[in-house]
């Protein structure tokens, strides 16, 4: 690994910021505690919110952290096409006992406020999805001592970052759980992904920046294969999201290896953004309706998924998921830490030896 990614973890294993209450303090200590990178979530909440999980995880790990940040959306929605929509989930409004959101929440998901926040009260590591900060943004985080990473998909994204100043770059597969971090969101490129060997292959060519790779990794195994791509570390998700420390829904981290959710998908269904799920009744029935509009259908379902959540309805929740969620494994997050560091030195043992017998 990179001198400055070493010194934050002493494992090549972070802990892939999940927002809507997933990665919660007591996950991301545990993570960091066990040598491994924790990371909150901003997403979706308020900067006192995001500050108060700030103070709490640091009262429970003296070790590196990360928050993960939203950028600001353009706003390029079609308003028709999301009044259609909410047409189309009457029915689910109804059947849930709900009324649907406001989509006009807003769209920047208060970036600047929260800015201001970390620039004043410093975190070890930042990270940005769904785009590249300005340039200024990431050297005031420098000054302050802040690591900065920023997702990519696609080598262009990943230049983009190199280019604006990022520490890091985070390769995400479209393996990958949850909402992929494309820089601009279009209906045309929507499923278009590119596979994370690959994708890390192409980033490796393209950037100077250290790599971290993120998309369906379970196992050491396969965090061994991206490390010998040319990757520094590895996030993971869906293999934290299944913890004991995590703050998903029962029903959620039951669903990860459930047989009655046998596959996913990337789907526009629940907030208007390319997100890959574990495909259920309101993904199958409203996936290929969903306009491209973010966040705007993100508000406009939010009490319908928090209405099947209490109703313990898996089939009206947003189950994010990597391609990888069938290997998910029931440990405390610690745990799960040094299984994974044991499992790499493993394959990289086993590499080595092939490696010296030919």
């Amino acid at each position: 690994m990179s001198s400055a990614l070493t010194d934050l973890l002493p494992y090549p294993i972070v802990q892939a910021p999940m927002a809507g209450g997933v990665s919660v303090p007591q996950l991301a200590g545990a993570v960091s505690e066990a040598g491994g990178l924790g990371f909150l979530a901003a997403g979706y909440k308020t900067a006192d919110g995001m500050y108060q999980e700030i103070k709490q995880l640091r009262g429970l790990t003296a070790r590196p952290f990360g928050v993960n940040v939203f950028m600001p959306q353009p706003d390029q929605a079609d308003p028709a096409a999301v009044e259609v929509y909410a047409e189309q989930l009457a029915g689910e409004a109804a059947w849930y006992e709900t009324e649907l959101g406001d989509p006009d929440g807003g769209g920047d998901d208060g970036y600047d406020v929260k800015l201001a926040v970390l620039l004043d009260n410093p975190v070890p590591v930042v990270s940005f999805h769904f785009g590249v900060p300005d340039p200024s943004v990431l050297e005031s985080l420098r000054r302050v001592g802040t690591f900065t990473l920023v997702t990519a998909t696609t080598a262009e994204e990943a230049l983009a970052a190199q280019e604006a100043g990022a520490d890091a770059v985070i390769a995400q597969g479209v393996e990958a759980g949850g909402h992929q971090g494309t820089h601009r969101d279009s209906a045309e490129n929507h499923g278009s992904g590119i596979g994370l060997l690959s994708l890390v292959a192409q980033v490796r060519e393209t950037v100077r920046i250290p790599i971290v790779a993120a998309g369906g990794l379970m196992r050491g195994s396969q965090i061994a294969a991206v490390l010998a791509a040319g990757a520094s570390a590895a996030q993971l998700g869906t293999a934290f999201l299944a913890t004991p420390e995590s703050g998903a829904h029962p029903l959620h981290k039951q669903a990860l290896t459930d047989p009655m959710f046998v596959r996913t998908e990337l789907t526009r269904a629940f907030s208007g953004r390319p997100a890959r799920g574990l495909v259920n009744r309101f993904m199958r029935e409203h996936g290929p309706y969903a306009p491209a509009a973010y966040p705007e259908i993100h508000h406009l379902t939010s009490p319908l998924r928090k209405a099947a959540a209490k109703a313990n309805d898996p089939q009206g929740m947003g189950l994010w998921a990597g391609q990888g969620h069938r290997m998910a494994r029931d440990l405390p997050a610690g745990r799960l830490v040094e299984v994974l560091a044991a499992e790499i030195r493993e394959a990289a043992t086993a590499l080595s030896t092939q490696g010296g017998g030919r």
